[in-house]
């Protein structure tokens, strides 16, 4: 076996580091579990960094009506030769598809 093959073996064995073990639920107030700094991390300390986290990383896409509000979706079936056309002239202008039929409904609707 060449060396090149050992190596590309050994990658290949290699398990990855584990840094983070998931184990049972526990009682944060009743087990001492400690944050990077040395801080205690209590039942109402993790609710609160879980509600920050899922604040900061909402799904889905931004709203485009306003702030915490859901924007509306709509949908239409078009012929294969439009949707193309649609995505080449999206692609030339450096937009997507979705922003190209934004426009072209407030032209229509509010000019």
């Amino acid at each position: 076996m060449s060396t090149k093959t050992k190596s590309a073996v050994k990658k290949k064995v290699a398990k990855p580091k584990t840094k983070y073990v998931f184990g049972p639920d526990i009682d944060l107030d009743v087990e001492v579990v400690l944050d990077k700094r040395g801080r205690r991390i209590t039942e109402a300390r993790a609710q609160q960094i879980a509600r920050q986290i899922l604040r900061e990383n909402a799904a889905g896409r931004p709203s485009l009506t306003g702030a915490k509000i859901v924007s509306p979706e709509i949908k239409a079936r078009v012929p294969q030769g439009m949707k193309d056309k649609l995505d080449r002239e999206a692609k030339k202008l450096g937009v997507t598809p979705s922003v190209l039929i934004r426009q072209a409904l407030e032209e229509y609707l509010y000019d």
